[in-house]
C-alpha cells in the first residue's frame, strides 16, 4: 500500500477554506489584541498624568499613521468579537454543518469589516 501523505508541508501553499481563515484571524486577533495591552495602559496613564499628558495623546492621535493603528486594532476586536459568537454558538451545537459553518463564517467576515468601516470612517 502506498503511503500517499506528503513528504513536506509548504504553509504558503495550503488554500484554508473560509472557516479555517476565520478560525486563524481570530487567533491572530487575539495576539494583537493581547499584545496592544500594554500600549493601551500606557497611553491612559499618559492621559491621567497631567493635561499636558492628555494634549500630548490627542495630538499624537490625530496623526493618519496612529489612525491607521487605532483602525488595524478596531478590526482586531471586531473580528474577535463576532468571531468569537461564532465560536461560542459552535460550542452549542449550533451551526456545524458544512453549509452553515460557511455561511457563519462569510457573516464573521462581513460584521467585522462593516463595523471597522463604518466606525473607523466615524474616527478618521
Amino acid at each position: 500500500m502506498a503511503n500517499r501523505r506528503p513528504k513536506y508541508l509548504n504553509l504558503l501553499r495550503i488554500r484554508l477554506p473560509l472557516p479555517g481563515v476565520v478560525s486563524l484571524l481570530h487567533r491572530i486577533s487575539g495576539a494583537l489584541l493581547f499584545v496592544a495591552i500594554p500600549l493601551f495602559l500606557a497611553v491612559f496613564r499618559l492621559t491621567l498624568d497631567s493635561p499636558a499628558g492628555f494634549e500630548t495623546v490627542r495630538q499624537g492621535l490625530e496623526s493618519p499613521l496612529a489612525k491607521l493603528v487605532l483602525i488595524g486594532l478596531l478590526w482586531g476586536y471586531s473580528h474577535h468579537f463576532f468571531a468569537g459568537l461564532r465560536f461560542l454558538a459552535m460550542d452549542m451545537q449550533l451551526g456545524l454543518e458544512l453549509g452553515a459553518s460557511r455561511r457563519n463564517s462569510l457573516l464573521v467576515m462581513v460584521l467585522s469589516s462593516a463595523f471597522t468601516v463604518l466606525i473607523g470612517a466615524a474616527l478618521w
